[in-house]
């Protein structure tokens, strides 16, 4: 029988933050305590890992109960945006920022990382922790969407109109190194 490893990627607790929010490191809201039980009842007993931002790291350690928690990886991290980090979004409006989200692939935030370079750097971050039969993995929402357009093929475009809300659960499957989607934004 072909090894499948089932990933649990959970985004973090909210940070209530209205600006363009990659590296920059907020901490998440954590109060909502029925959504990290109803995490905690549905999560299988398995490692848990994080990206290495407070919102991701504090989210992992509130759901992990008694689960073994895996060292922080900064690959799962968010997209770096750049130039444009931690700024309004009505103060960097322009062609380039447009053109960055309507046409999404390979198009560089300033300083920053494409579609592309995250969707990569987060593949290989989760192959290299897919080891079990199970991983839960706290992250963010882009690194969520870019391997929920690979699981289902669709085009980074039309990933991002699927939904990721905070302390939401989204379920793929790797299954001898293809991606099968379960389920998105559940919870």
């Amino acid at each position: 029988m072909a090894e499948v490893t089932r990933l649990w990627l959970v985004r973090h607790g909210p940070t209530h933050a209205k600006r363009m929010i990659g590296w920059t490191d907020l901490p998440a809201d954590l109060t909502d305590t029925a959504a990290l039980d109803r995490l905690r009842a549905v999560l299988p007993e398995a490692p848990v890992i994080s990206s290495d931002l407070v919102r991701a790291t504090a989210t992992a350690d509130a759901i992990a109960e008694a689960r073994p928690r895996l060292p922080h990886d900064p690959d799962l991290r968010e997209f770096h945006y750049g130039a444009w980090e931690d700024q309004a979004f009505d103060e960097i409006d322009s062609p380039a920022l447009r053109r960055y989200f309507d046409e999404p692939g390979p198009h560089r935030a300033p300083g920053g990382e494409s579609w592309n370079d995250v969707a990569a750097r987060v593949g290989r971050a989760l192959a290299r922790h897919a080891q079990g039969p199970d991983l839960i993995v706290v992250a963010h929402m882009g690194v969520i969407l870019t391997q929920w357009a690979r699981a289902t093929g669709l085009k980074p475009f039309d990933a991002l109109a699927q939904k990721i809300d905070n302390l939401s659960l989204t379920r793929i499957d790797l299954h001898q190194g293809a991606m099968v989607p379960v389920s998105a934004n559940r919870l």
